[in-house]
């Protein structure tokens, strides 16, 4: 049969070929889709086109319209799903910020003290070092002023830190974000850091709790610290906080310390001028200092003053009027030289008073118009004479003869060297040493009078000489101690035993270590100046031993009393007789001796010059009933001078001092022996003994500093391990005066 149709659509069954292909037919529903394929019409246009399918009507054409329309649904339906999965994951990644910013903030405050534990810490103490005139003579601590409240400072002071440091201050919550979005475009722009972002809170926050590293860390801690300081604490109360305790340069902690530093007056008083160079400060204080860089410190105050005229908190007139003003040429206290009596201070505060955990005032027995005297003397002979003598150095200690210090000079300039050899340095006395050896003799039944050969002498191969290879024969003591001749200090030292002559220097008050050997007697152990000066006192107090001393009271700034110094004990340590007979010797010394260059018009004075191996230290020790003053000239690495004595030098920068010490005090002898020896004594005593006349001289001396080396030095230690000094001490020095 073929194929047909009856009528009402009913089919007819097919036979044969036809039929076979009309089964192989496929549909639709028959295919298999691909990742090309999509769904174009809903299910109710799939089941239209399955009955047009199933009719033998041609299919109809697609309008193009139709096609236009689903490439729009289509669009519309990317757009929205792109649009959602980037509303997801900005939400997602939201989270993970707030989560991350948690966790910082967890993890820094983990690192900081608990919160309900911070307190305003207290001031570091202040140690105020003031002269026995009450004046300020230095302080040591944070050197920070007295605090100052608000009301007490005039308005345009804060108000410049504020324009040049926070100009929003009164607008944030301690943090400025738009002060740090500005700060961060200007970094950007000018390739640097060329602006900061920290309020004037997070600034007080880093100096009140933190250190001034500069990481990430920190300033995480700060911004913490900041808001919780403003949670606290009112904007005035910060401000207030914020100036009495930002840093100011050259050791000054606050708007009072600064201003007094700079400019001799307290902050109430400072001008516009001069509060716009403050304000300045705080952005580099050791660079920007008035008194180290005063042109930078001006240009930084004309930017302030813009600042502030762009703030609206002065006028343009006044900030043109203030530019090129500030009186920052005043010198701050505690300058000079007088530092190193601060540090000694700060040495021997300890065993005082112990730890402190407030301010103090320590009054001193420094006199500051001495101080000032001691310190020109120094300076300017060292600028005179320095490089003609190849001295470098000098040191100056001058006390009453009960041991209180009224100046010390620990070297020519502190900036440049806090070394302080006037306490610190050990060097040779040499003949300045030769008192000791000689009131040795004396308490061993000697006198001023007894005769003693100036000759050549030799100890185990060794052959000191005189300073001027001459000897004299016999001469009186004293006239061997007045000329310093080396030979009769070894014959004495020889014959009282070295070990008394050591023991002699310590009951006085010498307390360094001394070798009990020949050469004791020309000064070969080392010795400090402000202890070989104290051991001379007993000379000028009538044989009393003395503590030399520099503090009398220590008080809190309230008043308390924190120590007091007692009375030495008087414990006589030299016999009146000695005392006496010493002091005519000495005094010959300035009269005819080594020292007569050293003169005070009006006063009695006695001394002795020192000079050690090779001119490498120049000694004075001299002394009147009022001062007993040592000076010492030479050079931190021991190197020899251009032959500069102790009869040189020494003795110009003692008498410079002292006779300006002595102008306008009351004369006043010094002790003599009771019914004996005296000063009294001295015109009948040369009277009676001839001056001495050069005997034939000795063997030429093997080197220009008067020493034989030994055959054998069987007691000596090895050079490579005594050193230098080690080498001084174990032979007998000539050369010594």
């Amino acid at each position: 049969m073929g194929l047909g149709k009856k009528k009402g659509g009913r089919k007819e069954p097919l036979f044969g070929l036809p039929a076979a292909l009309a089964d192989l037919r496929l549909t639709a529903a028959d295919r298999i889709p691909n990742a090309e394929d999509k769904p174009k019409k809903s299910a109710k246009s799939s089941a239209k086109r399955k009955t047009e399918d199933a009719s033998d009507e041609p299919p109809r054409e697609r309008k193009p319209q139709a096609g236009r329309s689903g490439a729009k649904r289509r669009s519309k339906s990317r757009f929205g799903a792109g649009l959602g999965r980037l509303v997801y994951w900005g939400a997602v990644l939201s989270l993970w910020g707030v989560i991350a910013v948690i966790g910082v903030v967890i993890y820094v405050g983990a690192h900081l003290p608990p919160i309900q534990s911070l307190e305003i810490p207290k001031r570091p103490p202040t140690i105020q070092i003031v002269g026995i005139d009450g004046s300020m003579l230095a302080q040591r601590g944070e050197m920070a002023g007295a605090n100052v409240s608000l009301k007490d400072l005039p308005p345009y002071l804060p108000k410049a830190f504020i324009a040049i440091e926070d100009r929003r201050f009164y607008s944030h919550f301690g943090i400025d974000p738009i002060g740090i979005l500005r700060a961060l475009v200007t970094n950007v722009l000018h390739r640097g850091v060329s602006q900061g972002g920290s309020t004037l809170t997070q600034q007080l926050a880093k100096n009140l709790f933190l250190t001034q590293e500069r990481t990430m860390a920190r300033k995480l801690q700060e911004a913490e610290l900041a808001i919780w300081l403003e949670r606290k604490h009112s904007k005035n109360e910060i401000l207030e906080l914020y100036l009495n305790r930002v840093y100011f340069g050259s050791g000054a902690y606050g708007v009072e310390a600064a201003a007094q530093k700079y400019f001799g007056k307290p902050a109430k008083n400072v001008t516009v001028a001069e509060a716009a160079m403050l304000a300045g400060l705080v952005k580099s204080p050791s660079r920007l200092a008035p008194n180290r860089n005063p042109e930078g410190a001006e240009a930084r105050a004309k930017i302030v003053l813009a600042a502030m005229a762009d703030a609206q908190f002065i006028t343009d007139a006044q900030a043109q009027a203030s530019i090129g003003h500030p009186s920052y040429n005043v010198k701050p206290a505690g300058a000079g030289t007088v530092n190193y009596v601060a540090d000694w201070i700060g040495e021997v505060l300890d065993d005082l008073v112990g730890q402190i955990d407030e301010s103090i005032k320590v009054e001193t027995t420094i006199d500051p118009k001495l101080q000032s005297v001691a310190e020109a003397a120094i300076i300017d002979e060292l600028a005179a004479k320095s490089v003609k003598f190849n001295v470098s150095q000098g040191a100056l200690v001058a006390m009453t003869p009960d041991g209180a210090v009224r100046a010390m000079v620990g070297g020519r300039n502190y900036s440049d060297s806090q070394y302080n050899r006037a306490v610190t340095a050990k060097r040779q006395p040499g003949s300045s040493f030769k008192p000791f050896v000689y009131l040795t003799a004396l308490e061993q039944g000697l006198t001023p009078d007894t005769m003693r050969q100036d000759a050549p002498i030799e100890v185990k191969g060794w052959k000191p000489e005189n300073y001027t290879h001459e000897y004299f024969g016999a001469v009186t003591l004293t006239q061997a101690l007045a000329m310093s001749l080396n030979t009769v200090a070894i014959r004495l030292g020889l014959e009282v035993g070295p070990k008394n002559v050591v023991r002699t220097a310590h009951r006085l008050g010498i307390t360094s270590k001394l070798e009990p050997n020949a050469s004791i007697a020309l000064g070969t152990s080392e010795v400090s100046v402000v202890e070989l000066v104290g051991a001379y006192a007993p000379f000028a107090n009538g044989g009393f031993t003395v503590a030399p001393h520099v503090v009398t009271r220590i008080r809190t700034l309230s008043g308390k009393l924190l120590y007091m110094r007692q009375p030495d004990e008087h414990n006589q340590v030299i016999d009146p007789r000695y005392v006496g007979m010493m002091n005519t010797m000495m005094r010959e010394t300035l009269i005819s001796g080594t020292a007569k260059k050293a003169e005070i018009p009006g006063w009695t004075a006695a001394g002795k010059t020192g000079t050690s191996q090779d001119y490498r230290d120049a000694w004075f020790i001299g002394y009147t009933a009022n001062l007993v003053t040592g000076v010492w000239l030479g050079n931190d690495d021991n190197a020899p001078t251009k032959k500069a004595t102790g009869g040189g030098l020494p003795v110009e920068v003692w008498s410079r001092f002292m006779r300006t010490a002595h102008e306008g005090v009351a004369v006043a002898n010094l002790p003599s022996s009771p019914g004996g020896w005296g000063l009294s004594n001295l015109a009948q005593a040369a009277s009676q003994v001839s001056p001495p006349t050069a005997a034939a001289p000795g063997p030429a001396p093997a080197n220009n500093s008067g020493y034989r080396p030994p055959p054998t030095r069987a007691n000596a230690r090895p050079e490579a391990a005594a050193g230098l000094d080690g080498w001084l001490m174990d032979r007998l020095f000539g050369g010594n005066r």
